[in-house]
């Protein structure tokens, strides 16, 4: 059976040690989490991963969720569970005290979601559509809508959803045609179908808030003509008293290859009562809000999955005896030594282990970005620091999903056959995590997204907030001799970061193909450079300033580092041979020649 551990130690160094949070330094909240206050908050979120969460997340793939007559039933003890959870806050870290939530920091909040999603990801999938749909309510919805429904979403009296996906349109919204027709109490009639959507219907929550984008009368086409609607499944009246079911009906589930017990609908929407969230056929301005968040979630999920296969792979390695070591039996008493002692093995695990602690430490200096592009003093920190997340949102959810897939993979590698068998856990990670490469825009649109929309945003200004930066590291480490190990790596993998960054810029103002067949290639290397960024950043802070916690400690994160400088980033070398390679080669053949 596989094991799970919360990576406490090494989140509580990168919040109390190796963040730095300077640029909020005035922020009140920040002032109140005291390394004691937030290590508890770790500590507690571990228990309940640990105890609750994780003991649930095999059994609920075996049950899965099943549907009778429109009414979907999650697996057994995910109804109390979500009960302990949402009693105890777990669900609303981030929403404003004045709706009963937590109003903490991304940063930590997003730690707190990675020990969760580890545990049981498909559990994780109900508390965070709803965060997601609170969101976009919060921000752009009416005081009287905030204050009917926001309340309830945060005590996890209700749940929320968001609608987007329909049988001809996934990434294409514009093609969306359901409709909504303008009532007279400037209420809207929504009629439709929808699917792929996440936690649209179960059992956890007496009602659900579906956020749903349609058409109205007239509207402009393509996306120019959406808008955004809050359509409950059950109405309530001015005492928030449930009334009667709104048309909104679950007409089937999906048989999915994983996140099994996570419920996956179809939705029909008859004439229902629904009510505009922000301005009338922008409805993709205020959609995003939601996407964007999501989009960072999913990322945390790949980091999340990672780490819990990386647990299962430490314990069986460690424990599993097969051979003999290379260099001489390391286990007289035993029949074998176990597998940790052969190079193969340690590469993998290494490999594991690089990835999801490089992963974790670049999604804490992300998040702490979004927040202080959030709550910054200074207008121009709030903004510079938006654009950087924006620009590195695509990278963040497809590099560390892709991470998600690799490091899972290694997981079952490790466990030989026994990986593949369903009883011992690790197949369901690889399962699971593939997913996470899909949904909220599949890894190939985020590049597109990359390439397309960010790097040209207003002459290439959003990339000088991560190449700038970047380079004054290099710049001012250079002669550092106990960093040129992580140094020089950083340096060669950033320059060719920034030949296909100019080339891609140069060959795509004269065909388009040119960058659309970088892009993926592109994400990767972009992705492969910041975290060898936030490792060689680590690196320096513990040579530096090193801070109170075990010397191992410190010396096995600086191995890691240095095993990613020297066994993982040099694959920007071939990414880079691949983008010089040019579009000829992939656009090549014929249709008729596939």
């Amino acid at each position: 059976m596989s094991v799970f551990k919360a990576p406490l130690e090494d989140t509580k160094y990168l919040i109390n040690e190796f963040l730095d949070t300077s640029e909020l330094k005035g922020s009140p909240s920040l002032l109140e989490l005291t390394p004691d206050v937030t290590d508890s908050i770790f500590d507690e979120a571990g228990k309940i991963s640990e105890n609750l969460l994780f003991p649930l997340n095999r059994s609920g793939d075996e049950e899965g969720c099943s549907i009778s007559n429109g009414k979907v039933t999650t697996p057994t003890g995910f109804k109390e569970a979500y009960k302990e959870m949402t009693e105890s806050g777990w669900g609303s870290l981030t929403c404003k005290e004045e709706h009963g939530g937590q109003e903490l920091p991304h940063y930590i909040a997003n730690a707190v979601d990675e020990t969760i999603v580890a545990s049981n990801l498909s559990f994780s999938i109900y508390m965070g559509l709803t965060i997601g749909a609170y969101n976009a309510i919060e921000r752009f919805g009416s005081d009287e809508l905030k204050n009917k429904y926001l309340p309830h979403m945060v005590s996890g009296k209700w749940s929320g959803t968001m609608c987007l996906t329909e049988p001809q349109c996934g990434t294409d919204l514009g093609l969306i045609r359901t409709k909504a027709l303008p009532q007279d109490n400037s209420s809207y009639l929504i009629s439709g179908s929808k699917i792929f959507i996440s936690a649209g219907e179960h059992d956890l929550t007496e009602n659900i808030i579906h956020l749903v984008l349609a058409r109205t009368p007239n509207s402009p086409d393509g996306i120019k003509g959406i808008s955004l609607f809050l359509v409950p499944k059950i109405t309530s009246d001015e005492q928030n008293i449930l009334l009667d079911s709104n048309h909104v009906t679950c007409s089937a589930i999906e048989h999915k290859m994983g996140i099994k017990a996570s419920s996956t609908c179809a939705i029909e929407f008859e004439s229902s009562e629904g009510y505009l969230i922000g301005s009338l056929n922008k409805g993709m301005k205020a959609m995003f809000v939601m996407m964007n968040s999501a989009r960072i979630h999913v990322g945390i999920q790949g980091l999340a999955i990672a780490h819990a296969s990386y647990c299962g792979a430490v314990d069986y390695a460690k424990e599993r005896l097969q051979g003999r070591a290379l260099t001489g039996t390391k286990s007289q008493n035993q029949s074998a030594d176990s597998l940790i002692v052969h190079p193969d093995v340690r590469q993998m695990l290494m490999t594991m282990k690089a990835y999801t602690e490089g992963a974790r430490a670049l999604s804490t200096w992300l998040s702490f970005k979004l927040d202080v592009s959030q709550e910054a003093d200074d207008p121009q920190v709030q903004q510079n620091a938006d654009e950087l997340v924006s620009l590195l949102t695509p990278v963040f959810k497809s590099f560390l999903t892709d991470i998600g897939e690799i490091v899972s993979s290694l997981g079952i590698q490790i466990y030989g056959g026994h990986g593949y068998i369903r009883e011992n856990g690790m197949e369901q990670y690889l399962r699971d995590a593939r997913i996470c490469r899909l949904y909220e825009g599949t890894n190939g649109i985020q590049a597109l997204d990359l390439v397309g929309r960010k790097l040209p945003a207003h002459m290439g200004k959003y990339l000088r907030h991560f190449f700038h930066p970047l380079s004054l590291f290099i710049e001012t480490h250079k002669e550092d001799e106990q960093l040129s190990a992580f140094i020089q790596p950083l340096a060669k993998s950033f320059s060719r970061l920034q030949v296909a960054t100019l080339t891609i810029a140069q060959k795509g103002m004269s065909n388009p193909n040119e960058a659309g067949a970088a892009a993926t290639d592109y994400l990767k290397l972009f992705g492969l450079v910041a975290m060898g960024y936030i490792w060689s950043q680590m690196a320096e802070q513990i040579i530096h300033n090193k801070g109170t916690l075990s010397d191992d400690f410190y010396d096995a994160k600086l191995k890691t580092g240095q095993f990613y400088m020297e066994r993982i980033l040099p694959q920007t070398g071939s990414l880079l041979s691949a983008i010089m390679a040019g579009a000829e080669s992939t656009m090549a053949l014929k249709e008729s020649q596939f």
